[in-house]
């Protein structure tokens, strides 16, 4: 209870402080840390420490479903519906691709422990991030009427320092080394500053007002990010056989809500800016009463 009062506290002063008078440019600064420095260290202990398995190729493959599935169901609603083209792009965008890092990981940790959080890494880093660095920019420049080009999602995959972080910690494993035990502690105080500065910066960037037409959009993005998504996922990892620990965190991850850096990207290509902002916002904070709830049904 005290791991999600943390959360809790955690957006709400940023939250506060982002209606008073502070710093500018704070939040690029807590992202740069988050991104650069906590995430990286946080993946490199959390994946050299993790009991590798076949299982585990199955939270990174997840999320791919939920991702498609969100631009089949978006795209055909929003046709239907006659939703403009940057509305649509901004919804796959943001309901397809979920917030498995900057609240995800503190929900889990929060949930189920931090031994929890290597499972989680392995559907943030290969499956949402792997995502939004291809698929992610793909949709955008569609939906925005412009080109990406391959080498710079190429560019984007093997530069990001938390994916670097995940190349190292797999070669250790495979090597059979380990971390020595002074780095190892380092590396968890620095991986520990995550949960804070992430959710503070969430807390700062919220935006929750929304119109009443851009409601109407929100809860068919909603609803498949925050209920069908995780749904589907179960439904299909259980078929597969799957059950116990991967299932169940690679479920939550699927039920996170929409991931601030899609939101970002969307208003980098001028997909409904507005729109993208408010359904992040709405969706974080409505993910802090059913990723919760998703986890009492496990």
């Amino acid at each position: 209870m005290s791991a999600l009062l943390l959360v809790v506290l955690c957006i709400a002063a940023g939250a506060l402080v982002a209606r008073a008078p502070h710093p500018a440019g704070m939040v690029p600064a807590l992202n740069w840390w988050v991104i650069n420095v906590a995430l990286p260290a946080l993946v490199l202990v959390r994946v050299v420490a993790l009991d590798w398995s076949l299982d585990l190729v199955w939270p990174a493959v997840a999320m791919w479903p939920v991702f498609f599935g969100a631009w089949l169901v978006i795209a055909v609603i929003g046709r239907a519906l006659g939703w403009r083209r940057g509305e649509i792009g901004a919804l796959v965008l943001t309901c397809g691709l979920g917030n498995t890092s900057f609240v995800g990981y503190p929900l889990i940790e929060a949930l189920r422990g931090p031994e929890a959080l290597g499972v989680a890494v392995v559907a943030d880093q290969l499956g949402t991030f792997l995502l939004l660095s291809t698929f992610g920019l793909l949709v955008a420049a569609w939906y925005a009427g412009t080109r990406v080009a391959v080498g710079e999602m190429v560019r984007r995959v093997a530069l990001f320092p938390a994916f670097i972080a995940l190349m190292v910690a797999i070669l250790l494993r495979a090597s059979g080394m380990g971390l020595p035990t002074i780095l190892a502690e380092a590396l968890e105080r620095l991986g520990d500053t995550l949960t804070p500065l992430a959710l503070f910066s969430v807390g700062l960037q919220l935006q929750l007002r929304a119109s009443a037409a851009d409601m109407g959009r929100m809860s068919v993005g909603l609803g498949w990010k925050m209920v069908l998504a995780p749904l589907t996922v179960w439904t299909l990892l259980s078929m597969q056989g799957q059950s116990g620990d991967v299932l169940d965190i690679t479920v939550l991850q699927a039920a996170t809500a929409p991931m601030i850096t899609a939101g970002i990207l969307a208003q980098q290509y001028g997909l409904a800016p507005q729109l993208a902002n408010r359904i992040v916002g709405v969706g974080i904070m409505l993910s802090l009463l059913t990723v919760p709830f998703v986890s009492w049904l496990l």
